[in-house]
């Protein structure tokens, strides 16, 4: 009589739950890479409209040069 031996499952067998966790690894490293990418654009996107108010407020409001004609007319110098 023969014994019959046997053979674990694929997915039981060291190299496959390697294979496994470094492609999880990977998936990881590649959800947290696009959610950081996309925090990224949404910060450049903020700055960029209130970059573009600003600039319209200092057009306005920068007079002779870059100084701001409220505090050239706020000063008083005694002499």
């Amino acid at each position: 009589a023969l014994s019959a031996q046997i053979e674990a499952p694929f997915y039981e067998e060291w190299w496959f739950l390697l294979v496994m966790a470094l492609s999880s690894l990977i998936l990881i490293l590649l959800v947290v890479f696009a959610l950081v990418l996309h925090g990224q654009s949404k910060k450049y996107k903020n700055c960029n409209g209130g970059k573009t108010i600003s600039n319209v407020e200092e057009s306005v409001t920068l007079d002779n040069g870059g100084f701001t004609a409220l505090e050239l007319n706020s000063r008083h110098l005694n002499i």
